[in-house]
């Protein structure tokens, strides 16, 4: 788990966390970038109450870096990613193992199931639970169980990760889409399972919401430039809206002009016709 300024989520996603029920060990491995409110105190006070906490420094803060530092420390053959921001619904683990068992699958994602704590939250989760909210893709909207281009978090086993080369840390947002693109690439699969659920909660501001949609669109864009149509067409749409939009505003002013001109034109024949209809009219 990645973590900075968190202060208002971590111990509950630590505990959601810590609550799965499995059969054999597990420990929670938190990545702690510079925090600046009090978001450290409260990752102390957990690992010091159970032994099951792991903390390790995230000094570059880096999303990428902070999932590699704490994947090399971790000790157990599958990873479960989680996120600051969300909490795993009872059960999750348990299912995931179970998939990745039954499917031979290198990776393992659910549902993102957004919510909110106030209207400003909600009314953002609803808008990420919309099938047109953000784009469409299964993790948002749900879908039918099978193989998937992507994961949301995910369950994976440990040996595919150390095969493929970790997480991109030169990529700083959609590194996940990007880590799944060379899973499957190698030849395994990544599996999408609607039954794995996980709350996430939205940004509770506008600024940070607009902070974490630009970066996010950013990176998108840096991830079109380098890997162009293996990205999904749906990423596309975004450029595509803007073009056509330029491209109608193009087109309207020609047309603008252009009706222009030809009210300009049938105004000097017009003018030209009044005045020969004089000439003739005088004696």
């Amino acid at each position: 788990m990645p973590v900075l300024n968190e202060r208002a989520y971590l111990e509950r996603a630590v505990q959601s966390v810590l609550e799965q029920e499995l059969d054999g060990p597990a420990e929670v491995v938190l990545a702690l970038g510079p925090s600046t409110d009090g978001t450290d105190e409260i990752a102390e006070r957990l690992a010091a109450t159970d032994p099951r906490v792991r903390l390790i420094a995230n000094p570059e803060a880096d999303i990428p870096v902070g999932l590699n530092l704490a994947i090399r420390a971790a000790i157990h053959p599958t990873i479960v990613r989680v996120d600051a921001h969300s909490e795993l619904e009872p059960g999750y683990t348990r299912r995931a193992l179970a998939t990745l068992a039954a499917t031979g699958a290198a990776n393992v994602g659910g549902v993102m199931r957004a919510d909110g704590r106030t209207p400003f939250q909600r009314a953002v989760a609803r808008a990420y639970n919309s099938p047109i909210g953000l784009g469409g893709g299964a993790y948002h909207s749900g879908g039918a169980t099978g193989p998937a281009e992507s994961a949301y978090l995910g369950v994976m086993r440990r040996a595919v990760l150390d095969e493929v080369g970790l997480f991109d840390e030169t990529i700083r947002r959609g590194e996940d889409w990007e880590l799944n693109l060379r899973i499957r690439r190698a030849g395994y699969r990544v599996w999408f399972d609607p039954a794995l659920a996980v709350t996430y909660w939205p940004r509770e501001r506008w600024s940070r919401l607009a902070r974490q949609f630009r970066s996010t669109g950013t990176w998108r864009g840096e991830l079109v430039r380098r890997y162009g149509r293996r990205n999904s067409l749906r990423f596309f749409a975004p450029p595509a809206l803007v073009l056509l939009v330029l491209i109608a505003l193009v087109v309207g002013l020609l047309q603008e002009a252009d009706h222009e001109g030809d009210h300009t034109s049938g105004a000097k024949k017009a003018g030209g016709a009044k005045k020969k209809r004089r000439r003739v009219r005088r004696p």
